[in-house]
C-alpha cells in the first residue's frame, strides 16, 4: 500500500517526480539523465576517422569577445511578435518543469541551488537539457532553408542570399549537438523524446514557415534568447565550480576541428562561452531577418556592401544590435 500522502498527490506530479527525481533517476525506465562519458571511455564512442572538415567554416572569435556576450531581449512590438514571445514561454515553462529546470533568482536559490529537490541541475540533467534544446534548434535553420531553395527553383529567381545563412545556422545547431553527444550518452528515454519532439516540431515549424516566414523567425530569435538564457546559467555554475564532473572534460575533437580557437588544452568552460556566442548570433539573425520584407529584401549577414558609411549587420560579435536590426537601419 502506497502512504496516504502519495495517494493525495495528482497523478501528473507524480509523474513529473517519476521524470526527475534523483531517487529513482538509476532506477527507472523514465530516466532522462545523460551519461557524463569520462576521457578514459571516450574511445569506445571514438568515430574520428570519419570526421571531415567543416562545410561551413567557424569564424574566429577572442576569448574577451565570447566572454562578453549576455541575454538581451528584443520587447514584443507588435500582435504577432506578442503571439509568438507567448508561445516560446509556454514551450519554455513546460520544457522546465518536466526536466527539472528552475534558474536561481534570489541570493538564497542561488545560494543553495535547490540542493536535495527536484529542481536541482547535476552535470547529467545539464546535458540532457542541452542536448534536448540542441536537438530542436537544428531544425528551423534546414526547414526554412529548404523552403525558400524550393521557392527559388519554383519561380525561377535568385533567394537573395537567404539560404546560405540559414543552412549554415542548421549546420552550426547539429555541430553543437554532435559535440554533446562526444561528451554524454543520454538515456533510451531521452532519445524517445527527442525522436517525438523533432517530428512535431519539425511539422509544425514546416506547416507554420509556409503561412508566415515572418512569425518563424521571431519565433526563432525569442527560442535562442532562452538558449543564451541557459547558457549563461550553465557558464556561471561552471564558472563557482559547481559541476566537478566537466571540469575535466576534453573537449572533443570534432569541436576542435569546428571552433578555430578550441585545441586539446581547452576546457569544457571554453567550449560552453563558443556554443553561447553563437547562439547570441543566430539570435540577432533571425530577429533581423524577422524585420525585413520577406519576398523582395537581401541578407544582409551574406555580402558586405563596401564604402558604406553607416554600421550594417556583420557575422562577428562585434555589432550593436545584438537583438536584431531594425529595417529601417539597413541597406537592403
Amino acid at each position: 500500500m502506497f502512504p496516504r500522502q502519495h495517494l493525495l498527490k495528482p497523478p501528473t506530479f507524480l509523474a513529473l517526480r517519476l521524470l526527475s527525481s534523483s531517487s529513482v533517476r538509476s532506477k527507472s525506465i523514465f530516466d532522462i539523465g545523460t551519461k557524463v562519458i569520462a576521457n578514459s571511455d571516450k574511445a569506445k564512442y571514438s568515430d574520428n576517422k570519419y570526421i571531415t572538415h567543416p562545410a561551413f567554416p567557424h569564424p574566429k572569435w577572442t576569448d574577451e569577445q565570447v566572454a562578453s556576450v549576455s541575454y538581451e531581449h528584443r520587447p514584443p512590438k507588435t500582435a504577432m511578435d506578442r503571439f509568438v514571445f507567448r508561445c516560446i514561454s509556454t514551450v519554455r515553462t513546460t520544457f522546465d518543469l518536466v526536466t527539472g529546470y528552475k534558474k536561481p533568482r534570489t541570493p538564497e536559490e542561488k545560494e543553495h541551488r535547490f540542493k536535495g529537490t527536484r529542481w536541482e541541475m547535476t552535470e547529467s540533467k545539464w546535458l540532457t537539457r542541452v542536448i534536448f534544446l540542441e536537438s530542436v534548434a537544428g531544425v528551423p535553420g534546414m526547414t526554412a532553408a529548404f523552403l525558400r531553395h524550393l521557392h527559388s527553383l519554383r519561380l525561377m529567381k535568385r533567394d537573395k542570399a537567404w539560404i546560405e545563412t540559414l543552412l549554415d545556422e542548421a549546420y552550426n545547431e547539429r555541430m553543437h549537438l554532435l559535440t554533446f553527444m562526444k561528451i554524454g550518452r543520454p538515456s533510451w528515454f531521452t532519445k524517445v523524446f527527442v525522436f517525438a519532439g523533432q517530428g512535431v516540431f519539425c511539422n509544425l515549424f514546416f506547416l507554420m514557415y509556409l503561412l508566415s516566414p515572418r512569425a518563424c523567425h521571431r519565433f526563432v530569435g525569442y527560442l535562442e534568447e532562452e538558449a543564451v538564457s541557459t547558457y549563461t546559467h550553465l557558464i556561471e555554475e561552471l564558472e563557482a565550480k559547481r559541476l566537478p564532473k566537466f571540469d575535466g572534460i576534453t573537449v572533443p575533437e570534432v569541436a576542435q576541428l569546428y571552433w578555430p580557437e578550441l585545441n586539446e588544452k581547452s576546457t569544457f568552460l571554453d567550449l560552453i562561452q563558443r556554443i553561447r556566442a553563437d547562439e547570441s548570433k543566430h539570435r540577432e539573425v533571425n530577429h533581423t531577418l524577422a524585420n525585413l520584407d520577406q519576398k523582395e529584401d537581401r541578407n544582409p549577414y551574406a555580402m558586405q556592401l563596401p564604402d558604406v558609411d553607416k554600421p550594417q549587420p556583420t557575422n562577428d560579435l562585434k555589432g550593436k544590435n545584438r537583438a536584431g536590426w531594425e529595417r529601417k537601419d539597413l541597406i537592403v
